[in-house]
């Protein structure tokens, strides 16, 4: 820090420090925020186990609209639906992790990710501004991006290992005489979540009014896997057309499992394909680092120098081709 005071190199250590005060800023707001969702709730429970009419005179009629707000924040709610070109659709993709996370809470986590990388020039001050923006900007936009896809690929993949048994309780249900919707209810009383958490959701969608066609339909925009909407069009073929469920929901159950035992096979044997380029595709950054860490003037050169630049756009270029393509190779449609 004294280095880069008596070098006169202020104006970087100015704008990473407001960086940090701006993170610790949003830090609070979103802390604001959780706590503002927690209250909520206690006013909801609160009002449920409340005698109705005082309820009512208490907190008032509630209200039927859907709730859209994007942020407990009135400003940066207006302010993400003037950005935000799609918001539905961005609630949507926030939805399928299975976690109640808004819009703004995701912009406030990106940004503070962002600022924290950022903060990363005033312990390397050997950084140029320009990568320290680069790299703010880049992991603001990609980590909490990878992160809810991960969340959302681990539910899906759990919703898919616990389908085939929930299909199977309702077999056994339609056997012994109950109809597909208290066959389903079962589903949602026995089987873990995510698969119990999904179809309660289509039993209370069914009680308030919708079809059973069109809850199912709902789940499936909703979940986004191949395997429950082939349950859904079995259903719905059925009643169109009648037949034996009992047999068809049987032998769907049966191509699941046998779908998933293919999945499994294929990646056991492309296993070497993604490892290699998983080992392939962080060696040039790990030789890097330890470059840096060793004779940080040598690898410096890379990113104060124009040729260097060059090579480091060119060398970063070929690796994201060369894995892109071996990642392919290892993905089949089933």
């Amino acid at each position: 820090m004294s280095a880069l005071l008596a070098q006169g190199n202020i104006l970087p250590l100015a704008i990473g420090a407001g960086m940090l005060v701006a993170a610790l800023i949003l830090m609070i707001m979103l802390s604001f925020a959780l706590t503002n969702d927690q209250k909520r709730i206690r006013r909801r429970l609160a009002r449920v186990g409340a005698d109705p009419l005082s309820a009512k005179v208490a907190a008032g009629v509630p209200s039927l609209r859907r709730n859209t707000t994007d942020s407990s924040i009135a400003g940066f709610d207006r302010l993400i639906k003037h950005l935000i070109p799609h918001p539905a659709k961005f609630r949507d993709w926030l939805q399928a992790t299975g976690w109640r996370i808004s819009i703004g809470e995701y912009v406030l986590a990106s940004i503070l990710v962002g600022t924290i990388f950022f903060g990363l020039r005033l312990l390397y001050g050997t950084l140029p501004v320009w990568v320290a923006v680069l790299l703010g900007i880049s992991s603001g936009l990609w980590l909490p991006y990878k992160f809810v896809n991960f969340i959302t690929k681990r539910r899906r993949n759990r919703f898919i290992v616990l389908l085939p048994e929930a299909i199977d309780l309702i077999v056994r249900g339609l056997r012994s005489g109950l109809p597909i919707t208290e066959s389903m209810k079962v589903v949602g009383q026995e089987i873990p979540d995510p698969v119990g958490l999904e179809f309660r959701r289509i039993i209370e969608s069914f009680s308030i009014g919708l079809t059973l066609d069109q809850a199912l339909w709902a789940a499936a925009e909703r979940i986004g896997v191949a395997e429950f909407r082939f349950f859904t069009i079995s259903l719905t073929v059925q009643q169109e057309t009648g037949g034996n469920l009992t047999e068809t929901l049987d032998n769907l159950a049966d191509v699941l499992r046998r779908r998933k035992q293919v999945k499994l096979k294929i990646r056991a044997l492309t296993g070497e394909a993604r490892a290699s380029a998983s080992i392939l595709s962080a060696l040039p950054f790990i030789m890097f680092g330890a470059l840096l860490l060793v004779r940080p003037e040598y690898g410096m050169v890379l990113v104060n120098t124009h040729q260097g630049r060059i090579f480091l756009g060119v060398g970063f270029s070929l690796i994201v081709t060369g894995v892109t393509v071996m990642m392919r190779m290892t993905k089949f449609e089933i």
